[in-house]
């Protein structure tokens, strides 16, 4: 044999085996960690955690930058994107074993200008491994590890499952990964409704997810477009005449990008990432690790009804703008006056602002920033139209003040019996307020809304009744403690208990608390499992206390909940990214006995008083409610306005304010009847007039089996004066349909939908079927759902043996 053929064989030989002995070593990661099976379980994409009302629809998500994705099955794929994406990224991938060796001689030898040498296999293992350094030497080595995965993903994966994972995987660029967010994006459907043209746009996208972006690049996008419908006639996938009719198309766009405040109930979202949190907190993925829910892929089945909840921002959004008009028209808020003795309060709002922080890292001194603040600059402002904002211009210190100077407001619906949350409004804008008003850890003054809770521990533990007789006079607690701190609105007589509460009476309010005790009333609220420690001052009575509006329905619901104090509760349970439920939630833990059936049916329609005669005059007859209850709260100088009602079915609380609480509406016309409860008022007009909602007019309370004497509605209505007993109260005053609430322009609800309603592929719903409710059909919440057992974690499956068929 020749030398010169020894010597070719030889460096033949040695570099097939350094080839070999290359693919060995990255194999083993000595080239950097090859994925492991804790690494890729299931897989280790990146995925966005997706939040769905009670009846399936998406509400929101939760994801980083890269984990803004959402899983599809191969079958919810439209055949055109299949057969875009074969056509042109790679004609031979029902052929190959993971790598094509003709595509990749042809790259090595043309450098490329015909095209890549990637199969789909090969580009799915890049997005496994996370890789695509611009190093020629680096890359060279992350090709051969990619080699390496792809002939795993083959022999352990079939074709349909590989393109489904790739789809998933890709980037379509704007923070948008998956075929699914993608279609849902750019086209607002559901990728297995998406057409040719469609489904050609965004594969044409993969070569440059920049540069072929339609939003930022159109022309380059239809060109790459066509190109790609070209691909699919040369391939069979359509005909040539077909081919010609679709590239004449212009590109039908219809854009809208998911963030943080698009989708449903953006405050109650918020405060739900911290409810998930806690639940999870001691459960634990396979790998021993801690959820994330930013990028873990979970399925969050929470308790809110999207139809209540758009109720419940249209009611909020045609009320708050006409009582912000009667805020400004103020002589202390228009002249600025209201500001003259709070000016600390804008000087630490302008430090905490991001003008202030950016103005500093500029390197500007203090005194330069704060004089910046003082000229006039183009800005957008909160406003009450339908995009909740407008274009003005103004000095950033009068944009602090304007935005402070905003009525706030909270509005959450819950199931009295069971707890769920139906609808949660946290505030007036998300977009422009993310300081939640409903939550736990908010918490304000509540007024006469907590007198239900003292009367009720009258009738429970003092024997009261409607026609009991209070006295309507000034209470002495000792140590100079006078409740209230004025006898001017005490009209020094007697009334029948029903009375003192239907118009909020101070005086006899007092009256009942001397009877029972500060200490004995702030345990019993403790028994009602309301969370915040209240302390036994006597004026707890008129409702000095700060309490959240959360607390106070966990309060309220023994009255409709036949004397169970049930805690609200937002999430049904929690699935993992393959469906398998991680955390299953049961109602019933939630719910505590705390009074006798008896007194609270008592109190139930003794509270119909107020809104039959009382603060709430006429809002059951206007509403055509066969029972309901409620009660007004307003507190020191206007700062605080409440409602809280409730039917059978159906409570719902609503409170308004601002911020700081110095900025009150003055005039003794504002009160929580005319401020809140139209609100309220609003909101069940609507409920009722929906019948798929199921919550009738004629609901009743259910009588106790063991109560001895029958309470009879007219009776207790009999008890209560058609017109307020003496002098004036705090919560004096006749609710009307016209208070305060004749906004003309429709606002409409801040929720939006993540996509059409037409293109959600519904989940099956969550219910419990109520003990007050008759023949109704339902299923436990959490049950099982009928899609198959889920597959292994990804790499379980390529490192494993193949399955013979």
């Amino acid at each position: 044999m020749k030398r010169s053929v020894r010597i070719f064989w030889r460096l033949f030989l040695l570099g097939l085996g350094a080839f070999i002995l290359l693919i060995a070593l990255a194999n083993f990661g000595i080239f950097g960690k090859m994925p492991s099976l804790k690494d890729l379980e299931n897989p280790s994409i990146l995925q966005a955690s997706e939040v769905y009302a009670a009846d399936g629809t998406l509400m929101g998500k939760y994801y980083t930058e890269r984990g803004n994705r959402s899983n599809v099955k191969y079958r919810d794929i439209s055949r055109h994107v299949i057969d875009a994406l074969v056509a042109t990224e790679d004609e031979r991938f029902y052929d190959h074993s993971g790598i094509d060796f003709k595509s990749t001689l042809r790259a090595v030898f043309t450098f490329g200008k015909q095209g890549g040498g990637s199969t789909i296999t090969q580009q799915l293992a890049k997005a496994l491994l996370d890789q695509g350094s611009k190093n020629i030497a680096e890359r060279g080595i992350e090709k051969l590890k990619e080699w390496i995965i792809a002939v795993k993903l083959e022999r352990n994966f079939t074709k349909e499952e590989i393109i489904t994972l790739y789809l998933n995987a890709v980037p379509f660029g704007n923070n948008i990964y998956g075929i699914r967010n993608a279609s849902r994006s750019f086209f607002q459907k559901e990728p297995d409704r998406l057409n040719v043209e469609e489904a050609a746009l965004l594969v044409g996208m993969l070569k440059g997810n920049s540069i072929y972006n339609p939003i930022r690049n159109p022309k380059a996008a239809l060109d790459r477009r066509n190109v790609v419908i070209s691909q699919m006639a040369v391939n069979g996938k359509i005909s040539e005449a077909e081919a010609t009719k679709l590239k004449a198309k212009p590109i039908k766009l219809n854009y809208r990008k998911l963030d943080e405040n698009t989708g449903y109930a953006p405050y109650f979202r918020e405060v739900l990432k911290d409810e998930i949190k806690d639940v999870l907190k001691d459960v634990k993925k396979p790998d021993g690790g801690s959820y994330d829910i930013y990028e873990d892929g979970l399925k969050i089945y929470t308790t809110i009804n999207p139809r209540m909840q758009e109720y419940a921002e249209e009611s909020v959004a045609s009320h708050m703008p006409t009582l912000q008009k009667a805020l400004v028209s103020q002589g202390r808020v228009k002249n600025g006056a209201v500001w003259k003795e709070h000016e600390n309060i804008i000087e630490a709002a302008m430090k905490q602002s991001d003008r202030w922080k950016n103005l500093a890292d500029d390197g500007l001194s203090d005194k330069e920033i704060k004089a910046s603040f003082s000229k006039k600059v183009s800005m957008k402002v909160f406003a009450w139209n339908s995009n909740r904002e407008k274009d003005t211009v103004m000095t950033p210190l009068d944009s602090i003040k304007y935005h402070r100077q905003m009525m706030q407001t909270a509005f959450m619906v819950m199931d009295p019996i069971t707890g769920e949350v139906k609808a949660w409004v946290g505030g007036i804008s998300f977009k422009t307020y993310k300081y939640d008003h409903v939550n736990l850890k908010t918490k304000r003054q509540v007024g006469s809304t907590i007198k239900p809770l003292l009367y009720t521990q009258a009738v429970e533990e003092l024997g009261y009744t409607a026609e009991t007789e209070v006295q309507d006079v000034q209470q002495n607690f000792g140590a100079g403690r006078l409740v209230p701190a004025t006898s001017r609105t005490c009209s020094g007589g007697t009334m029948t208990f029903a009375n003192a509460l239907a118009y909020s009476k101070n005086c006899a309010s007092a009256y009942i608390m001397k009877q029972i005790g500060p200490e004995n009333f702030a345990n019993f609220l403790a028994r009602l499992n309301v969370p915040t420690k209240v302390d036994p001052h006597p004026s707890i009575a008129l409702g000095s206390c700060d309490l959240s509006l959360y607390e106070m329905l966990w309060g309220y619901s023994i009255f409709a909940g036949r004397g169970f104090s049930t805690k609200p509760y937002i999430i049904s349970r929690i699935e993992d990214r393959n469906g398998n439920v991680i955390k299953r939630l049961d109602y019933s833990a939630n719910r505590k006995e705390a009074v006798s059936e008896i007194a609270a049916y008592q109190m139930s329609r003794i509270m119909q008083g107020t809104v039959d005669k009382g603060t709430a005059a006429g809002l059951r007859g206007r509403l055509g409610a066969a029972e309901m209850g409620g009660k007004t709260g307003t507190t020191n100088s206007n700062a605080d306005f409440w409602f809280i009602g409730y039917t059978p079915q159906l409570m719902a609380g609503a409170w308004v304010g601002c911020d700081d609480r110095f900025i009150t509406l003055e005039s003794s016309a504002f009160y929580g009847g005319s401020v809140a409860r139209p609100i309220w008022e609003n909101f069940f007009k609507k409920v009722y007039a929906d019948k798929t909602l199921g919550i009738e007019k004629d609901a009743k309370f259910i009588k106790p089996e063991n109560l001895e004497n029958e309470i009879n509605s007219a009776d207790i209505m009999e008890s209560i004066d058609d017109s307020d007993p003496g002098a004036q109260g705090e919560d004096q005053g006749v609710g009307t349909e016209q208070d305060y609430n004749n906004m003309n322009e429709y606002i409409g609800p801040e929720s939006k939908p993540v996509i059409d309603e037409d293109n959600i592929k519904p989940v099956k719903k969550d219910t419990i079927k109520s003990p007050l409710i008759k023949n109704e059909e339902s299923k436990p919440i959490g049950s099982a759902t009928d899609d198959p057992p889920k597959k292994k974690g990804l790499l379980k499956r390529i490192f494993g043996k193949k399955n013979k068929e």
